[in-house]
């Protein structure tokens, strides 16, 4: 079920709040190769399945960068943001990528609503993403997403 976050109130009120996980879903080589093509990286690790096989994790493993593309693909099941006249994303205050994402891995996303900070013409809003590999101990990427939102203009 989404979270629906209405206006700047609707925001403050679940400050620090979880706001909950996304379905899982399967990381697949094709996807993994389709990046690799896209973004320049063709590291062995991510894209050379015999090679990896004897590499450090066994398999060739996701890009972080991939990991971290998939997460606007997810966010929206869990949360939105209503109420605003505009909003952009404004960036990351934090990226790491604790632990690898295997070929053939499932994984989800959680949220938790950091921060909601007054901002020239709005507000910041800082969500912490978690990207989780199902079964593994550790995520697999960890981000600050900040988002800058204008409300609309009071009657």
């Amino acid at each position: 079920m989404t979270v629906v976050l209405n206006g700047v109130d609707g925001i403050r009120a679940r400050l620090g709040e979880h706001l909950g996980y996304s379905d899982y879903i399967t990381i697949t080589q094709e996807e993994i190769d389709r990046y690799a093509e896209l973004s320049g990286d063709h590291q062995w690790i991510h894209v050379d399945p015999v090679r990896a096989a004897s590499g450090p994790f066994g398999t060739t493993i996701a890009h972080g960068m991939l990991t971290l593309a998939k997460t606007p693909v997810l966010a929206p099941t869990i949360y939105r943001i209503d109420g605003m006249a505009m909003g952009v994303h404004y960036g990351y205050a934090k990226i790491r990528f604790p632990s690898p994402v295997p070929v053939g891995s499932r994984i989800r996303l959680g949220v938790t609503l950091q921060d909601c900070a007054d901002v020239s013409r709005g507000v910041q809003v800082t969500l912490e993403f978690a990207v989780e590999v199902e079964g593994a101990s550790r995520p697999a990427c960890v981000a600050e997403m900040l988002l800058r939102y204008t409300p609309h203009e009071k009657d």
